[in-house]
């Protein structure tokens, strides 16, 4: 529960909101949002709610304000600002449970796998928002990577990504900064007339410098 002892005034001065600045209908929703927070209290459900009203109720209140009055992180808030109801109640539903996010089930694994082979260029966030939209459910990203590791799709869901990277990847030239040497064309073959023999190929290179000469018997 709030303190006894806080007042509306402090309750708006304590997260630097100044009173004198508010208009009318603002501190209407402001007071109402107090009566509510000593009335209900101060646990995740009673903030939650209250502060999926007042994020969505066109206050005309800046969102790092929000956060303060409720005591919330500003990124924490700032996420919660982009949350439907449904998905609100949800987060909610989960962490009752003792669980933060969604938990995929092995039937979920057929449909992924469709969608992952009609998709093949799809990041990991369009896997996420395909499973909240199909299942109605929020993973985490390490929870997903476990699923599709568990179900052999680790390398389909990153197979598109893997062959973009190795195939943009600098060669050992490119990355030393220095170009290449071009080619040493090789020389042409001598051209030889109609009916003249062959010529000799030249003796392989002596140590001292010179061939030497085979021995007569």
């Amino acid at each position: 529960m709030a303190v006894a002892t806080e007042t509306f005034s402090q309750w708006l001065s304590q997260a630097q909101v100044p009173a004198g600045r508010l208009t009318p209908e603002q501190r209407g929703v402001l007071q109402a949002a107090f009566h509510f927070r000593q009335e209900q209290g101060t646990d995740y459900y009673s903030t939650r709610l209250l502060s999926h009203f007042l994020l969505h109720c066109h206050s005309g209140l800046k969102v790092a304000q929000l956060a303060r009055l409720l005591r919330l992180s500003r990124p924490t808030a700032s996420r919660q600002q982009g949350l439907s109801s449904k998905e609100a109640i949800q987060q909610a539903h989960h962490r009752l449970d003792g669980r933060p996010y969604g938990k995929l089930l092995p039937r979920h694994a057929g449909p992924i796998a469709q969608f992952l082979f009609a998709h093949p260029n799809a990041t990991r966030a369009d896997l996420i928002d395909f499973v909240e939209r199909t299942f109605g459910v929020r993973v985490a990203r390490g929870a997903l990577y476990k699923f599709l590791k568990k179900y052999g799709l680790t390398a389909r869901a990153t197979g598109a990504s893997n062959s973009v990277a190795v195939a943009g990847a600098p060669t050992a030239d490119a990355a030393a900064g220095t170009t290449p040497p071009p080619p040493v064309p090789l020389a042409p073959a001598p051209v030889v007339p109609q009916g003249q023999p062959l010529p000799t190929p030249t003796p392989p290179f002596s140590p001292r410098g010179r061939s030497t000469p085979a021995p007569s018997c």
